[in-house]
């Protein structure tokens, strides 16, 4: 994997073979922040990088200037990897173990871009709970969006607060925002 855009632009990070992960291709990536860069000036923002598998989407806000970043997932190689990692970079990004469910009923951060890149292979329903949480808990700053990365074979437009979707290859970004017009069920 290799770091988009930023200070650290062009540096290739190389995760252990043994995580469990499907890192975001660079691709997708490029288009993504393309979208949050006409939207957003990074160094303001407070980013929740949920499944954080290899850190990948952390480290490409750290390197265009975020400066508040927590990366959250349940594998304790990941979250280390993303420790090291960080720390060898200067990166300012909080690693935190913990399943993303338990983290999202128990945490009172909010932020203004939440990103979740869950396993491709989850039902609907999980899927559906991570915008729930999200919604109920007002975890979104003002103007703030949920993107969840998931296969194309995976339609999310029925979850409440779901705006639109763009597809790189095999990968859809959805986004949700808070409209203030829609119930959370």
């Amino acid at each position: 994997m290799r770091i988009i855009s930023g200070k650290k632009k062009g540096l290739r990070l190389m995760a252990p073979k043994k995580l469990p992960v499907r890192p975001t291709t660079d691709m997708a990536k490029e288009a993504l922040f393309n979208i949050l860069n006409n939207n957003y000036y990074f160094e303001d923002l407070k980013v929740l990088d949920l499944f954080s598998g290899t850190g990948n989407i952390s480290y490409e806000f750290a390197s265009r200037g975020t400066e508040n970043i927590i990366a959250v997932d349940a594998h304790q190689g990941c979250v280390r990897y993303i420790s090291e990692t960080a720390e060898k970079n200067e990166f300012p990004i909080n690693a935190v173990k913990k399943d993303v469910y338990e983290y999202l009923e128990k945490t009172s951060t909010k932020a203004h871009i939440i990103f979740a890149d869950p396993p491709y292979d989850f039902p609907l329903s999980d899927f559906s709970q991570i915008a729930n949480l999200v919604f109920e808990k007002e975890l979104l700053l003002e103007n703030g969006v949920l993107i969840i990365e998931h296969p194309k074979h995976t339609d999310l437009s029925e979850i409440a607060h779901y705006t639109n979707q763009r597809r790189y290859g095999g990968s859809i970004f959805s986004f949700f925002e808070w409209t203030g017009d829609v119930e959370t069920p």
